[in-house]
Formats: structure tokens, C-alpha cells, sequence
């Protein structure tokens, strides 16, 4: 099929930006220990504005992935195959090398109590495989964005909910057997990924070995990006924005009523991605984005999002930038007032907490801070053109 080009949808780039804004700023506070309410993830089972952002991510991936492959009329071949794989990979090692990157600045300055000489404490500090996590969210996204980008070139469009339900219910069925909605070792979630992975390479929550990116809750986030590939297909169907508008709330509505009634029977839970929450989180950024839609591309109001935009136009590099600042500010030791401290404890502990008095809000300020300084350099990019494709 010949599909003619479609102008760029800035709601689109503004919807990205924020979720990316929202990642980052709801991974710096100044202090884990004093954090807004509404910035905290749920402990287990419910939903945050927190919880909102990586799975609005993760939609707005599946609807560029099905723009990415409209240029190729959905048809696979060794190019496009390889660029895909290409892609995955490049996105799955730069998780890993962020991780490696956070561990061994932890590790060497664990090892200045240890006296060892210069090179021999830096070597053991980047020899840390056998403490290193596998998974996360750069791996989640690459795995994720591999198979829901084959699903779209192998499979008809039209057939896509069908997969969507068949993996969702199946996925369920495997949490109930398998004490899935327990934050228990005997869940089947860690289980599986302990066996697999082991749990030197696994998040820990509370002392337990359990990954909110874990290998099973994989399964929903894939069809949590073919759900964004089928309204992708909704979007650029039409040229007309009113129609894209009504297509998105449409499907917002259904997807959003559906995971919300069957809440009463699969708990909402991000931390394993439960079926409900793919459903409902889906459901709400289709909303999002056609309300986007009706702001920015049919009554014009733009002004206001020109801040998100530097974010979404280089997404994952405005992440990566995020977590490598984020390390080096938590494991850059400097002294202070005759004490050895953070980058980041100078900033909050000694300079934004007397300022504001209160630990909860100084912390805000430090993420609004951070967010800042991120954005000032996606912005240089952004006016120079510069677009960092990971």
C-alpha cells in the first residue's frame, strides 16, 4: 500500500516530552525520604499521576513505532529487519551501560575505606558483572519496541487486539495460579526471574528480589506498545485532526472503562504491570494525547509546550542524560564545611533545605532544579536541529 507523507504531529513530540520530563523529575528528589505524595509510585496495588508516566512512554512508542515502519508499507526485509535488531540492541546495552556506570561509581567510593592503590580500587570497582542488574527500563523499551515492531510488520493490523487480549488474559491466568498478586518470594514474577536471572541481578524492593521490569510482567508491556502501534493506525489513517482527536478518545474511553471495571477482579499494579493496569494506563494517554491533539494542532495554543518539546524530540537521549547526570551527582564526593558529601546532599542538605525549611518541598525543588538543567541542554539541541536518534 502507498501511504503519502503525513505532517508531524507537534501533540505528539509535547506528549513525549512531558513523560520524559516526568521520568527524570520523579527520579532525582532531593530525598527519597521526603517526596510529594502524588510523585511516589504505589507500593503495590493502585495507581499514582507517578505511575503514569513510563507507560505513556511506552504508548507513544508503539504509535512511532507504526509510523517508523509506514515508510516501509509494513513489509519485513533484511533491512528493516536489521534495523530493528540494530535498534533493540543499541537501546538494551545502553541500559546496561547505565547500570554498570551507577554500580561503579557506588562501588569506588565503597572502596575508599579499603585503602587500596588508585588503579587496583578502579579495577574492582568496573569489575562488577556478578552485581550487575540485567533488566530496567532501557532493556524493558528495547525488548519491547524488538518484538511489537515484528508483531507490526508479520501480522495484519486488524488482528492485533486479538493478540493484545489472547497475551493479556493468558498473563493473568499466570498471576493467578501463581500467586502473582502477592509481594511475596513466592510470586510467580520473582520466582521466575531468580531462576533466570539470579537475584545478584534483580532489583531488590524491601529486602525481597523482585524486578518491576522482570521478564514475565514483559509480556504485558509488549502488548502495552502493540495497543500504541493499533492507535498509531487510527492516527494515520486521516489527515483530518478532529477525526484523529474523536478516533483517540474513543478508543482512551473503552480501553480506560474496561481496565477500571475489571480492576474489581485484577488488581491495578504497575509493579507487575497487571493487565488492568496496561489497559487503564493505555486508555488514559490515548485521552491525553487527543486532548494535545485539540490544544496544540486544531485551536493552535503552542506557546506554552515549547519547554517539553526539547525533551521529546530526542527522547531517549534526554533519559540517558537524566540517569548519568543523576550518578554523578549521588557518587561525586566533594568536602563541604569540613565534611565529605554528594554533589547532591551539598545541593539539598546544606543549601536548598535551609533556604526553604521544609525537607519535602526542598526536595521538589530539587527535582524541578534538575529537570532544568536537563532541559537546558536539550534545548541547545532543539535550536541547533540537533536530533540524537537512539
Amino acid at each position: 500500500m502507498n501511504n503519502p507523507p503525513s505532517k508531524r504531529l507537534l501533540s505528539l513530540d509535547i506528549l513525549r516530552g512531558i513523560t520524559i520530563a516526568g521520568m527524570i523529575m520523579v527520579n532525582n528528589p532531593g530525598s527519597w525520604g521526603h517526596i510529594y505524595a502524588p510523585l511516589e509510585h504505589a507500593e503495590w496495588i493502585g495507581l499514582t499521576p507517578t505511575d503514569l508516566v513510563f507507560p505513556f512512554f511506552m504508548f507513544i512508542m508503539g504509535i512511532s513505532t507504526y509510523m517508523s515502519l509506514r515508510k516501509f508499507d509494513f513489509k519485513l526485509s533484511g533491512p528493516v529487519a536489521w534495523k530493528i535488531i540494530r535498534r533493540t540492541i543499541v537501546i538494551f546495552a545502553i541500559g546496561l551501560a547505565i547500570a554498570w556506570f551507577g554500580l561503579t561509581m557506588r562501588n569506588y567510593h565503597q572502596l575508599g575505606e579499603e585503602s587500596l592503590p588508585w588503579l587496583e580500587r578502579l579495577g574492582r570497582s568496573m569489575w562488577n558483572f556478578d552485581h550487575l542488574r540485567i533488566l530496567g527500563v532501557m532493556p524493558r523499551l528495547a525488548i519491547c519496541y524488538g518484538v511489537a515492531a515484528f508483531v507490526s510488520l508479520l501480522v495484519k493490523h486488524k488482528y492485533i487486539p486479538h493478540i493484545v487480549i489472547v497475551a493479556l488474559l493468558a498473563y493473568f491466568v499466570v498471576l493467578v495460579t501463581g500467586r502473582g498478586f502477592e509481594f511475596s518470594e513466592d510470586n510467580i514474577i520473582s520466582v521466575v526471574d531468580r531462576a533466570v536471572l539470579g537475584t545478584n541481578h534483580m532489583y531488590h524492593d524491601s529486602g525481597l528480589a523482585f524486578d518491576p521490569e522482570g521478564l514475565l510482567s514483559t509480556i504485558p508491556s509488549i502488548c502495552h506498545v502493540l495497543i500504541g502501534v493499533f492507535c498509531g493506525g487510527l492516527i494515520m489513517r486521516t489527515k483530518d485532526n478532529a477525526v484523529r482527536m474523536q478516533n483517540l478518545f474513543i478508543a482512551g474511553t473503552i480501553l480506560t472503562f474496561a481496565g477500571l471495571l475489571l480492576e474489581y477482579g485484577c488488581p491495578i499494579s504497575k509493579k507487575i504491570w497487571s493487565p488492568t493496569f496496561a489497559l487503564t494506563t493505555c486508555g488514559l494517554a490515548a485521552s491525553a494525547l487527543a486532548l494535545l491533539i485539540w490544544i496544540i494542532d486544531i485551536k493552535g495554543y503552542k506557546r506554552w509546550s515549547r519547554f517539553f518539546e526539547a525533551f521529546g524530540i530526542n527522547p531517549l537521549f534526554m533519559y540517558v542524560l537524566g540517569g548519568v547526570l543523576s550518578i554523578l551527582l549521588g557518587n561525586i564526593y566533594v568536602t563541604y564545611g569540613g565534611t565529605a558529601m554528594t554533589l547532591k546532599g551539598v545541593i539539598y542538605n546544606e543549601w536548598l533545605v535551609p533556604l526553604f525549611g521544609d525537607e519535602t518541598f526542598a526536595s521538589l525543588i530539587f527535582a524541578l532544579l534538575f529537570i532544568g538543567v536537563n532541559w537546558l541542554v536539550g534545548y541547545v539541541l532543539y535550536k541547533k536541529k540537533i536530533y540524537i536518534k537512539i
